[in-house]
């Protein structure tokens, strides 16, 4: 669905105009010029990847947002064999933050307002495997936090249907083309149409009410 309407979107405006993955182990250190403290990592899949990243980018604490793809078998896949189906990956951000900053749980909070809990295997207009829902914890105390948000989200949500939002350990991260990372400013005015072609925010908003902490 997002090759069809971006195609769309090239057609009408044709001729207009990375952040490196985290350590795999969920802890990086800060470049030269910055404090030598621990930071953290979070991984999260909420569909596109391109409507994921605006939302984390904003939070104070939060150092990085790498648009890429987890969760599959096969190592160093292409945006097209992901899109395709059949790697097992999904489109993901990983998220370096500082700890000291920004919670954990803060993080959990922004993802769930910013995804469809109750859609299995598509997130908006994108459908399949590739395009689901998902937490990627990189220890236990991150599953331990990420399985009570989601009873605690279970028990007061403000939508019918049930959290079907999977929790899953991270594995291995692959970084995406680069002409995906921060598309939403490269390329602002593309970024829109998709958006709102897909229907994300006006979905969102049944959902969560007109403050859903969009990230648009």
């Amino acid at each position: 669905m997002r090759s069809l309407i971006v195609g769309t979107i090239g057609l009408l405006l044709a001729g207009m105009a990375a952040y490196a993955a985290a350590a795999g182990d969920g802890t990086v250190t800060k470049q030269a010029g910055q404090s030598t403290a621990k930071l953290d990592t979070a991984t999260f899949a909420g569909g596109c990847f391109w409507c994921m990243e605006p939302p984390f980018d904003k939070l104070p604490g939060v150092v990085s947002v790498t648009s890429g793809y987890t969760g599959g078998t096969v190592r160093n896949p292409s945006y097209e064999q992901v899109s395709a189906g059949g790697t097992g990956h999904a489109e993901a951000v990983r998220i370096v933050f500082d700890p000291a900053k920004i919670r954990y749980e803060k993080l959990l909070d922004v993802f769930w307002r910013n995804i469809d809990p109750t859609a299995k295997d598509r997130q908006f207009c994108d459908v399949g495997h590739q395009y689901r829902a998902a937490i990627f914890y990189h220890s236990e105390y991150q599953r331990r936090l990420a399985i009570a948000s989601r009873e605690a989200l279970e028990k007061n949500k403000p939508f019918k249907g049930p959290v079907v939002t999977e929790i899953v350990a991270a594995g291995d991260f692959y970084p995406a083309e680069e002409y995906h990372q921060q598309y939403y400013r490269k390329n602002p005015i593309r970024y829109k149409f998709y958006r709102t072609s897909c229907g994300r925010d006006r979905r969102l908003r049944e959902l969560w009410g007109n403050d859903p902490n969009p990230g648009s």
